[in-house]
């Protein structure tokens, strides 16, 4: 699978429009993709293993999308190998009380991963550009006045690329997901949630109230991305039509980045080797 071609680096210019939301990579359905799935959860599990043990590394996994883009299921099946003691799945819905009485980068930062661990946030600070920027929330929010200019979004592309240079420099791997959605693929997941009893739960007025800003939202996020990519720190931009692809694609750039990584177990040194001896010794003895 070429996932290259899916990733966004700064280093070129980026526009959305030019990425197929429908592209396949060549494969018909999901079972062409299905054992490639399998060996890499596998192999994506042993890593991190390894990655857990060594406890130098930590790896931040940012989802961000659409409504009905395949969020949820794509966390679901590209981590299902995953050992739950070493990863944490965070949700960031609307802003509480609280939350908004700090920056706004203070809820994202409190859930970091700790060294030898991955965080995978469903939504992110990421929220702050473009659900903020589209319906200009920076107006009403209780901030200084000089915090609230027009460039407020700009600021904060500034901000969020120094902290995810500061999380680099400080050993958390950040790897961002777009998941591409087609407007026409979108209406017809609604529908289906409508449609289908046990699925009327996923939806509500909102995703039709965010519909409309559809147009708004594509903007931000090519802004956004546009702005925040970086070698260290890329963007990957996801067809997410056929969610079978999406996640085929999300697992091979796990793995790769993994991979890249390389993480080992720690060596034992020779005091503690002679240690081991001497526990399996007395071991044997006590029967």
């Amino acid at each position: 699978m070429n996932i290259k071609k899916y990733k966004v680096t700064g280093e070129n210019q980026f526009i959305l429009n030019e990425f197929d939301t429908k592209d396949t990579g060549g494969f018909n359905s999901s079972d062409d993709v299905k054992e490639m799935m399998k060996d890499n959860i596998v192999e994506i599990a042993k890593l991190q293993d390894k990655l857990y043990a060594e406890g130098k590394t930590a790896l931040l996994i940012i989802f961000q999308a659409m409504d009905a883009a395949g969020k949820d299921s794509a966390i679901k099946h590209a981590m299902s190998g995953i050992n739950p003691q070493g990863v944490e799945v965070v949700s960031f819905k609307q802003p509480s009380a609280e939350e908004l009485s700090h920056d706004y980068l203070w809820r994202t930062a409190k859930a970091l991963p700790a060294r030898g661990k991955i965080a995978i946030f469903n939504r992110s600070y990421y929220e702050d550009v473009l659900v903020v920027k589209v319906h200009k929330l920076y107006e009403n929010m209780n901030l200084p006045a000089r915090c609230k200019g027009k460039n407020i979004i700009e600021k904060r592309y500034g901000q969020i690329r120094g902290f995810e240079d500061y999380l680099w420099e400080n050993g958390i791997v950040t790897v961002k997901f777009f998941l591409h959605l087609s407007k026409e693929t979108q209406l017809k997941r609604f529908l289906e949630r409508i449609d289908n009893k046990d699925k009327n739960w996923k939806f509500s007025d909102a995703d039709v109230r965010e519909r409309k800003h559809w147009d708004n939202y594509q903007e931000a996020y090519q802004a956004a991305i546009e702005a925040t990519a970086s070698k260290n720190n890329p963007w990957y931009v996801v067809p997410a039509d056929k969610k079978w692809y999406t996640r085929a694609v999300i697992s091979s750039v796990l793995l790769s980045v993994m991979k890249k990584l390389d993480p080992q177990y720690p060596t034992v040194t020779e005091e503690q080797a002679e240690a081991l001896v001497k526990s399996k010794k007395t071991l044997e003895e006590m029967g």
